[in-house]
């Protein structure tokens, strides 16, 4: 498919130790329907180690241009700086190396942004696994309860204006206009940039048309650990604008601060021990009621077979965030009122 009239688009792919999935996601890139000569893919790789790049030279690009470029800093906000510094494209999409993009997604991204009413734009995610486990995590990841009623990762289907976008197309001159991604951060730099649009009077559109894949953790431990990260560098972003939070991304923290206050308060004694105990038992009752709860619907919308494990992922995703954010209050503590 030929088309000198589409806009040059480039497709930026932050990318480390991606082997088990490099196949799929960079495939899916390769199978779109735009215009192949107006179409070029930048692979920042963070130095992986495993067969990723291997794996990218072995596929057959047909005549779409693919370069491997060296990403030192070896998180998504370095490789992401790198990559726009080498991109030809007027419209540049952003895709990672865990997912699996529609066949229409670079075409619809580009209709969307032509219309001139939008500075970007991403779709809602379907997350999915390739194991018993990972399925059961992509359940949790994909509910309300899971991760808050995030726009994009809880499968809504019509059309809005949101705080932030998966796998987002812009067009390059909104990224010239908003400068570098903040290399500082390595996770939440999604939600930092495009506060950063928002504020300059951007907005970003939820498409129903433009569909992608996700592919979920393997583990308990690697969700643990993901969604540790995203509370620990939340509080950076907290740190460098405050206007970007919501609400629902404190739940986690105060519900870890309150459990452990009351823990200890409860451990050392004095008078305050016995409302302390009754406060730790209530608090923690409550959430076990609502985890199981929420365990039930997800179970009966997906797999009744998810059941059993659920609970302990509802856990893993808010006892992480909030751990991870009570972690980053402590290690960022002389940070405030020094946003850079």
């Amino acid at each position: 498919m030929k088309d000198a009239s589409r806009p040059w688009v480039t497709v930026i792919m932050p990318v480390r130790n991606e082997a088990d999935f490099i196949e799929k996601s960079l495939g899916a890139v390769l199978a779109q329907d735009y215009p192949k000569d107006r179409l070029e893919i930048l692979i920042a790789d963070g130095m992986s180690t495993d067969e990723t790049r291997d794996l990218i030279r072995s596929l057959d690009t047909g005549s779409t241009p693919i370069r491997i470029l060296d990403n030192p800093g070896r998180i998504v906000a370095t490789g992401l700086n790198i990559a726009l510094k080498e991109a030809r494209g007027v419209i540049i999409v952003r895709i990672d190396g865990h997912c699996e993009i529609a066949p229409e997604y670079v075409r619809r991204c580009v209709e969307h942004l032509e219309a001139g009413t939008v500075a970007g734009v991403g779709g809602a995610i379907e997350t999915v696994g390739e194991s018993y486990r990972s399925r059961a995590i992509a359940a949790a990841m994909s509910s309300n309860f899971g991760v808050g009623g995030s726009a994009f990762r809880t499968g809504r289907t019509e059309a809005s204006f949101v705080d932030s976008v998966a796998f987002p197309a812009y067009p390059r001159s909104i990224l010239e206009a908003a400068g570098p991604y903040d290399e500082e951060l390595v996770r939440n730099q999604d939600d930092e940039y495009n506060y950063r649009l928002r504020k300059a009077g951007h907005r970003l559109l939820l498409a129903p048309d433009v569909r992608s894949r996700y592919f979920s953790r393997a583990t308990v431990r690697s969700l643990w650990r993901q969604y540790r990260q995203y509370g620990f560098w939340k509080v950076r972003v907290l740190q460098k604008h405050p206007r970007q939070m919501r609400a629902r991304q404190f739940a986690p923290p105060l519900f870890v601060g309150t459990l452990l206050a009351c823990a200890l308060l409860a451990l050392v004694g004095g008078p305050l021990q016995p409302a302390a105990r009754l406060s730790f038992l209530g608090i923690a009752g409550l959430y076990i009621v609502a985890n199981l709860t929420a365990s039930v619907l997800t179970a009966a919308r997906t797999e009744w077979r998810f059941l059993p494990l659920l609970p302990i992922l509802y856990g893993a995703l808010h006892l992480g965030y909030g751990t991870g954010f009570l972690l980053g209050l402590l290690r960022f503590a002389h940070r405030w009122g020094s946003p850079r």
